[in-house]
């Protein structure tokens, strides 16, 4: 059995850079979204001129297979959940019921403010009426993202919820049938066989069969993330998600055995998923990958993901000088997935301020979060956990306020509104309120 070495970055004994200078220092997948624009703007384009037909011959052109019609019979989504495993069937339901749980409490209340006597603003927030939900299809399959992306659609209200996912070749054009089977355990009817950017642009332009969307949502490749980009505008969309990543802060209260299975766990998704692991206990870091070896000898995918994504550049062991730098280094890297296994690992995780999803202590490992925790798991990749937020039900409502003011109420505050209308060089703005009343202001004809 050969050992398996992760890259280290060694960054103790100095003081750590500030801000992006940090940042730069730590390991990162390469996810050039942007070079894969010219790439989809043919497609989507081909979409939006040619609809269905467009969306058919791309499909076949990249998945190999040609469905019948781009959208599921009922018929393959009924048989699709009565030949469903029934320990899956549980799994899945209670992964549903869980993420139930957590998603309803995140609905948003209609809140009135009284500004003045006869003055208030009321924020309503409105579910957006239809959206596109993205499921990937290929190395892997996950209905596990089902169930992320149609529960805090369904809390919020949505109405229209449709979605799609790759074709298979080996069934006969069809997704993968635990998707199938997912869908219908939610109640979701309109499912399509699409993937890739033509999917995307489908939800966006709309065709004869999939009548345009709002919202596009959920994971997928970097072709997925560049129609995004692409069509954003066009349509609204949740992120561009890049590949997967876990970081991992941890002390010499750990447990070395945990912590490889967890690395190797994230490591499996895809070649480019990355796995790094911040720690102040050099000994620690040997003993972790003294762990690697034997664990990768006992599991799959290792030749074609998982030593391809813990050998990149996009994984390694950041040494540090203690949990303090430690902290500034995880808030850095902005991880999709955040462990947190040192001492008092609680308190610790209260100051983090950037990641995804934080998993606490050695008995929240980031699976349960990818299934039955409760939380969502399409979450912000690349280090955009600095600035965005994981799916949620907010993901699908939009607040709207509303504006009602009495006579009086706009009277008192008119001379205001003229005077910052006059400031910013927008007379009739200040007309308009002027309009109103048989007063003048000064200066005013």
């Amino acid at each position: 059995m050969h050992s398996f070495a992760l890259a280290r970055i060694d960054l103790r004994g100095a003081a750590l850079p500030e801000g992006g200078a940090l940042r730069d220092l730590l390991p990162r997948a390469e996810f050039d979204v942007e070079a894969a624009l010219e790439k989809v703007r043919p497609i989507c384009e081909d979409v939006r001129h040619r609809g269905t037909e467009a969306v058919l011959e791309w499909g076949e052109k990249f998945d190999g297979v040609r469905p019948e019609s781009l959208r599921v019979p009922a018929a393959a989504l009924s048989e699709a959940l009565a030949g469903l495993d029934p320990a899956v069937r549980a799994a899945l339901e209670e992964s549903v019921r869980r993420a139930r749980l957590v998603h309803r409490e995140q609905r948003r209340e209609t809140v009135t403010t009284q500004v003045v006597p006869g003055g208030t603003v009321t924020e309503k927030w409105v579910p957006v009426g239809r959206v596109g939900l993205y499921v990937p299809g290929g190395l892997s399959v996950y209905p596990s993202s089902v169930v992320m992306n149609v529960v805090p659609a369904q809390e919020a209200g949505v109405e229209g919820v449709a979605v799609t996912s790759p074709p298979q070749e080996a069934f006969g054009g069809l997704p993968h049938p635990t998707i199938l089977a997912a869908c219908a355990l939610l109640g979701v009817d309109e499912v399509y066989a699409a993937g890739g950017a033509q999917a995307v642009a489908m939800f966006a332009h709309g065709t004869a069969d999939c009548p345009a969307v709002d919202l596009v949502t959920g994971p997928g490749n970097i072709y997925v993330a560049a129609a995004k980009r692409l069509l954003k505008g066009r349509v609204g969309i949740d992120a561009e998600a890049g590949p997967t990543e876990i970081a991992v802060l941890a002390d010499a209260t750990a447990d070395p055995v945990h912590l490889a299975s967890d690395l190797i766990s994230q490591a499996e998704h895809d070649p480019l998923a990355a796995a790094v692991l911040v720690t102040d206990s050099p000994e620690l870091a040997d003993a972790v990958e003294r762990e690697l070896a034997p664990q990768l000898a006992a599991t799959k995918h290792v030749a074609e993901r998982i030593a391809p994504a813990l050998s990149g550049r996009q994984s390694a062991i950041v040494l540090v000088d203690g949990v303090e730098e430690g902290l500034r280094v995880v808030d850095a890297y902005a991880a999709e997935h955040l462990e947190i296994q040192t001492a008092d690992a609680a308190a610790v995780a209260g100051r983090v301020r950037n990641a995804g999803a934080i998993f606490v202590g050695p008995w929240a490992p980031v699976s349960l979060g990818d299934y039955c925790a409760g939380s969502n798991h399409v979450l912000p990749t690349g280090g955009c956990a600095c600035h965005s937020s994981g799916l949620s039900v907010q993901s699908f409502l939009r607040g709207i306020h509303i504006v009602d003011y009495s006579r009086d109420a706009l009277a008192e505050v008119a001379h205001h509104v003229v005077t910052l209308a006059e400031a910013e060089d927008l007379p009739a703005h200040g007309a308009a309120v002027r309009a109103r009343f048989e007063w003048k202001v000064p200066g005013g004809k």
